[in-house]
């Protein structure tokens, strides 16, 4: 059996979140995107960004190989792009919901 591409598995896991929110919340309407401006200027990480553009929050994703099987995240505006304080937790225990309760409470 082939490990899955933490990536991969993450994208798909926003995709589901993103129809989700959609479904429930029309007022939302998050935007995805898969940033590789780290992996372009040298960090070995993938980024993700999930936005809602009526509220300018961003939600900040990111998968460093130097932390495998960790998620790392953040809640910033879209104006500060990134800030210094990531919390971590478990790429294994993140599922459409957890992403789906993050929008809801950070976007809505």
């Amino acid at each position: 059996m082939s490990e899955v591409d933490p990536l991969k598995a993450l994208s798909d896991i926003a995709s589901d979140a993103h129809t989700r929110i959609q479904a429930a919340h029309e007022h939302i309407n998050p935007v995805l995107e898969v940033r590789r401006g780290m992996r372009d200027s040298g960090i070995p990480a993938d980024v993700m960004t999930i936005d809602c553009l009526r509220t300018r929050r961003r939600i900040t994703l990111i998968l460093h190989d130097n932390q495998p099987g960790v998620l790392l995240y953040q809640f910033v505006t879209i104006d500060d792009e990134v800030g210094d304080e990531f919390q971590g937790m478990a790429l294994s225990e993140v599922s459409a919901q957890t992403l789906v309760d993050w929008m809801q409470n950070y976007f809505g």
